[in-house]
C-alpha cells in the first residue's frame, strides 16, 4: 500500500511540475511569440493547445483516480464548456474578459478553432501522461 501511495504522489508531483511548465510556456508564447517572429497561427492556437493541456493536467491533479482517457474526456468537456461560455455576455463578464486574467482564463470571443486547438493540447497531455506507462 505504501508503494502505491509513493507512486501516486510522485505522479502528482510530475503532473504539478508539468502544469507549471505548460503555464510558463503558454505565457511566454503569448508574450514573446510575435516578437520572436513566430507566425500568428502558432502563437494563437499554440497558446490554446497549451491551455487545453493545462486543463487536462489540472483535471488529472484534482481527480486522480480515473485513468488518463477519462481525464482527457473530462478536460475536453471543460474546455468546450469554457469556449461555449464565451457566447454568454453580461456587462460585468465582458469587463472581466477585458482584463489580463479574464482573457487568460475565459478568453474574449468564441472560436470553433479554439476547440480544435484545445483537443490537440489535451491529446498531447494524454499521450505524455506518465500514468499511461
Amino acid at each position: 500500500m505504501s508503494e502505491i501511495v509513493q507512486i501516486s504522489s510522485r505522479l502528482q508531483v510530475r503532473r504539478l511540475a508539468a502544469v507549471l511548465v505548460v503555464i510558463a510556456l503558454g505565457l511566454a508564447l503569448r508574450r514573446f511569440g510575435y516578437a520572436a517572429g513566430l507566425p500568428f497561427v502558432l502563437v494563437k492556437y499554440g497558446g490554446s493547445a497549451l491551455w487545453g493541456a493545462m486543463v487536462d493536467l489540472l483535471v488529472a491533479l484534482i481527480v486522480a483516480r480515473p485513468g488518463p482517457a477519462v481525464i482527457a474526456v473530462m478536460a475536453l468537456f471543460i474546455a468546450i464548456s469554457v469556449e461555449l461560455f464565451r457566447l454568454y455576455h453580461t456587462p460585468w463578464l465582458d469587463a472581466f474578459r477585458l482584463t489580463t486574467a479574464g482573457a487568460l482564463l475565459l478568453g474574449r470571443i468564441f472560436s470553433p478553432w479554439n476547440i480544435l486547438a484545445y483537443a490537440v493540447g489535451i491529446a498531447a497531455a494524454y499521450l505524455f501522461d506518465p500514468a499511461r506507462r
